[in-house]
């Protein structure tokens, strides 16, 4: 492979065009970026994605005693996905697990969090999923930062979520377990979309409702099963959540409709925000939803229809109405790294000098021994000499010297090592020579072009020098590097 000069290869997130505000949005038909096809990884492709399935890189988890657990994880070539990892117990039967998902995984809309993979090894069951930065509506909602989401977003966030599940109905898939305002989630665009990993269906048979018995539909308590006229009570349960702010319960809900009492029921930071008439649409098609009579529910089309008309500002975007950046995710969300990579990213040296010295000379095997391959001279072992004292004197914090004797050995030109130019890359910036640093990062490049470890280097020497977003882009090409070496 040539080398890479990942300074001047910039990578950027491809653009996305903006969908009809009133368009389902099929993918099928290749109208948006190309989604990769549905597969099945391995164990090792998934553990290898998540950084070992790093706690760092948990994103959602679920239950005390037997938690199902949503990591974030890097497949490399731009592509960032969502792992849940199941409990042991929740689907015994790999051949129901493996039929469900491949089911699912043949959806595709710009409104779901569409599935992509899955692994299925000895008790092992992970399925694989677009990732989605912008957290999720219970987040926005419930525990925001600097806005309270605006009656234009939450109107769209309830119109989305509603063609999410007309879609998937005219899929066949009329059941989604468990709906609720953590199975909303924001793309990079800030559009809403329904998570995918509701759509399975649990390996109980539909018994599948894991919320406070408070918000469960009446017939699930009476039968334990899921019908679609199920998932519309939930989705009453949702608008209640847009309206309110608030998580209240339907039966609570529904005395105060029934008593006139909307204001109770109308986010205080919503005042002044939207029309009576608008606000009283809303209570009442939550309030068909929330029909204890599951034939009394209008369905998902019905429920697209209805919140088509209510729709506001529909030319502006949804990051606008979000608050949120857009083009740019920060560096913590979406920087999937090992430990030397988190490291030179939080610009911690005492932690690179550790971990670089416990891989060793590892990473330089095949290439010093293959050139230095020629009759051992008195001069040669003074140069290899030199690397020891060298290695003795980073090990010991003696940076001054170590880099006198790297040079040494460097200088001698009869053998060459990248570790050695790593090595004496952190002994530079540790001595504030950021410049050198940057220098020894990239001859290490040079000597070694696929190896992860130059380019950390050369973003901890940028992030020294100010460089953030260089920085920023070539971590991001060595995470996309050790990716790649642990499929191969």
């Amino acid at each position: 492979m040539g080398a890479r000069c990942s300074k001047f290869s910039l990578c950027f997130w491809p653009s996305h065009l903006t969908s009809n505000l009133h368009d389902s949005s099929d993918l099928e038909n290749g109208s948006k970026e190309a989604l990769p096809g549905f597969r099945e990884f391995s164990l090792d492709q998934l553990r290898a994605a998540t950084s070992g399935f790093s706690t760092d890189n948990i994103v959602s988890e679920h239950g005390e005693k037997a938690p199902n657990v949503v990591y974030r994880g890097w497949l490399g070539e731009d592509r960032w996905i969502a792992v849940k990892r199941f409990n042991r117990s929740a689907w015994p039967d790999s051949r129901q697990f493996l039929e469900e998902a491949r089911t699912v995984g043949q959806l595709r809309s710009e409104r779901l969090a569409n599935l992509i993979g899955c692994c299925c090894e000895g008790e092992e069951r992970l399925l694989v999923a677009e990732f989605m930065p912008n957290e999720t509506l219970s987040k926005h909602l419930f525990h925001w930062d600097t806005q309270p989401m605006k009656w234009a977003m939450r109107l769209r966030v309830a119109l989305y979520l509603a063609q999410a599940l007309d879609y998937c109905s005219s899929r066949g898939r009329a059941l989604y377990h468990d709906l609720n305002a953590y199975r909303a989630l924001f793309d990079q665009d800030g559009n809403p979309r329904l998570s995918c990993f509701g759509l399975m269906k649990n390996s109980r048979d539909g018994k599948s409702y894991s919320t406070n018995l408070a918000f469960t539909p009446p017939e699930y308590l009476r039968t334990g099963r899921v019908t679609p006229e199920s998932v519309v009570y939930s989705f009453g349960t949702l608008l209640l959540d847009l309206l309110s702010g608030k998580h209240i319960p339907p039966s609570h809900a529904l005395d105060l409709i029934r008593g006139k009492n909307f204001a109770m029921l109308t986010d205080s930071c919503l005042e002044g925000h939207f029309s009576n008439d608008d606000g009283t649409e809303l209570v009442r098609l939550a309030s068909r939803c929330l029909q204890y009579e599951p034939r009394e529910r209008p369905n998902a089309k019905s429920l697209v229809i209805a919140l088509s008309s209510l729709q506001k500002d529909t030319e502006v975007l949804s990051y606008e109405l979000m608050g949120i950046p857009h083009g740019t995710v920060s560096p913590k969300q979406m920087v999937l790294l090992t430990p030397l990579g988190e490291a030179c990213s939080r610009m911690d040296l005492t932690a690179i000098h550790e971990l670089l010295e416990k891989v060793g000379y590892k990473d330089d095997e095949g290439i010093a021994n293959e050139l230095s391959f020629q009759m051992w001279t008195d001069q040669i072992q003074e140069t290899l000499n030199s690397k020891k004292r060298g290695d003795a004197a980073f090990r010991a914090r003696d940076f001054a010297t170590a880099v006198d004797c790297y040079t040494h050995f460097i200088d001698g030109g009869t053998m060459v090592s990248p570790t050695v130019f790593a090595r004496r890359c952190l002994c530079y910036l540790i001595s504030d020579m950021p410049h050198e640093a940057l220098g020894d990062a990239m001859q290490a490049q040079v000597i070694s072009p696929e190896w992860p470890t130059a380019f950390y280097l050369q973003a901890a020497a940028l992030f020294t020098l100010g460089m953030d977003s260089d920085a920023q882009e070539i971590l991001k090409d060595g995470t996309s590097i050790e990716a790649k070496r642990h499929r191969n």
